[in-house]
């Protein structure tokens, strides 16, 4: 395994972890009340930087671990990573857009910064999804 497949491995189980750990915060921090009301903006916070934080270490373990593993980017990373990141970026553009529509109808602000939160969830997960079929597949020939 690859330096970047693993790389792709850590960002998707850190996404899948992140985000329930996320809304789990919110239901309990919104105790039954409208969610809108709910204090949102520090668990986001949170969850953000410790899913920074755990890629970091997770990242620093493995090296620890493996010290000379492959850290050579060949021709075949580079396309697999660029094709990952061009499959999950959809995700941040549908996100962005959802939002503009969604400031311009007058939602919630909790609503907003929830959706753009869920597209860049979905796009890392995505992303790093494509990232290991193609690893353990091949990179599509056009």
């Amino acid at each position: 395994m690859t330096l970047e497949e693993k790389r792709a491995w850590i960002g998707l189980v850190v996404a899948v972890i992140a985000y329930p750990a996320y809304v789990v915060a919110v239901l309990r921090a919104a105790d039954g009340a409208p969610l809108p009301e709910a204090p949102y903006a520090a668990a986001l916070l949170w969850t953000i930087g410790g899913g920074i934080v755990a890629s970091i270490l997770a990242e620093i373990g493995m090296a620890i671990v493996n010290p000379r593993g492959s850290r050579v980017v060949d021709a075949r990373d580079k396309e697999i990573g660029r094709f990952g990141d061009h499959t999950g970026q959809a995700f941040v553009a549908i996100g962005a857009l959802a939002a503009m529509l969604m400031a311009m109808a007058g939602w919630d602000r909790f609503w907003i910064a929830n959706v753009v939160y869920l597209c860049f969830i979905l796009s890392a997960v995505i992303g790093g999804i494509t990232k290991i079929i193609l690893y353990r597949r091949s990179v599509p020939e056009w």
